[in-house]
């Protein structure tokens, strides 16, 4: 089979789901070596990944890692030829992070942990072994307390994210907030765009597209007067979920700074400490309701057809996966499979 004929994107494979909803009440983790090896064991027609996407928080990566830290950090990626990219800030109260709509010194919290990701994501800049990607954020607090007071609640968390943009531009870092169904403020694809346009710094601040995530955007859930597809919507009507969709990345695409290849089964899924939000499944699920590779392209091309260029690499995201999946060396081909279709579809 001959090679794949685009470059770019460059395809990363995500650190986190060895972490996120895993521990207490839930599995045990898996170690940042361990998914360091299934990454780069993946490989599909003599093509690998080119990187992965890190998550600073123990056991992985210490938010508070020194110099030293950093550099053997950039060294070890570096051993096994892969590129580090994104970087997700601990910005949630168990992970030393605080609320964005909360207290003086919650909101603190969360900015400290921001300027701690930005200030190792800038070493590993200039360490030569992270050539692209942003600092991942959230609002780190839920949908109830939000709901309390919207008005007063969106402006708490813009306030605290302009903060956030003040010092990542400090480390010459941009931030992407992820838009989840279980975050405040971010639970629904029309306060996502009112939280964007409130904080105004579209050079600093952008939107994580992931694809699991956004699919719930359209469903409304968290957020039934924001949904897009009707109520007892037929899935096997692709034309109108194709139309919400374009809705949804028509208004989001502008703002999309980093991109998250997933599927999802239209429903919710929480693990261990992690809120339920979309349910990752395995590109080849036979309940996933996305055309992966179509559907990338939503994201990935803008209003005249041409790739939008907005990010130089797309990560898989396989959050709460079980661990006897994550074990599985063919899950990774499989993802890797996929994630190559999509490049060779919409990359350059």
């Amino acid at each position: 089979m001959s090679p794949s004929k685009n470059t770019y994107p460059k395809l990363h494979n995500a650190a986190w789901p060895g972490l996120v909803g895993k521990g207490e009440g839930s599995e045990p983790p898996i170690d940042l070596d361990k998914m360091i090896e299934l990454t780069t064991a993946a490989e599909v027609d003599g093509v690998k990944f080119d990187g992965m996407d890190l998550f600073l928080s123990d056991p992985h990566i210490s938010i508070d890692t020194d110099a030293d830290g950093v550099k053997k950090l950039a060294d070890k990626f570096r051993s096994k030829n892969l590129a580090i990219g994104s970087l997700v800030a601990p910005v949630w109260p168990p992970t030393g992070g605080g609320s964005t709509m909360g207290s003086a010194d919650e909101r603190k919290q969360f900015v400290a942990q921001v300027k701690k990701a930005c200030n190792i994501g800038k070493q590993l800049r200039e360490l030569g072994a992270r050539p692209y990607g942003v600092i991942r954020i959230d609002s780190a607090c839920g949908v109830a307390d939000w709901d309390a007071n919207p008005a007063e609640g969106t402006r708490k968390i813009a306030d605290t994210f302009r903060e956030a943009c003040d010092v990542a531009e400090g480390y010459g870092e941009r931030l992407a907030a992820e838009g989840e169904i279980c975050w405040g403020g971010m639970h629904s694809w029309k306060e996502m765009i009112k939280l964007l346009e409130l904080v105004d710094r579209p050079k600093t601040l952008g939107f994580q597209a992931d694809m699991a995530h956004t699919l719930l955007y359209t469903l409304g859930a968290n957020a039934e007067k924001d949904a897009i597809l009707p109520a007892g919507y037929d899935w096997k009507d692709q034309a109108t979920l194709d139309a919400a969709l374009k809705t949804l990345t028509d208004a989001l695409r502008p703002w999309t700074i980093d991109f998250h290849i997933a599927q999802n089964d239209a429903t919710v899924f929480g693990s261990g400490s992690h809120d339920k939000t979309g349910r990752h499944c395995l590109p080849n699920d036979p309940n996933g309701k996305l055309d992966i590779v179509k559907h990338a392209g939503f994201w990935m091309r803008g209003a005249d057809g041409a790739p939008t260029k907005a990010f130089q690499h797309i990560c898989w995201d396989g959050c709460m996966f079980p661990n006897a999946t994550m074990m599985k060396q063919q899950t990774w081909n499989d993802i890797l499979g996929v994630m190559i279709k999509v490049r060779d579809a919409h990359g350059w």
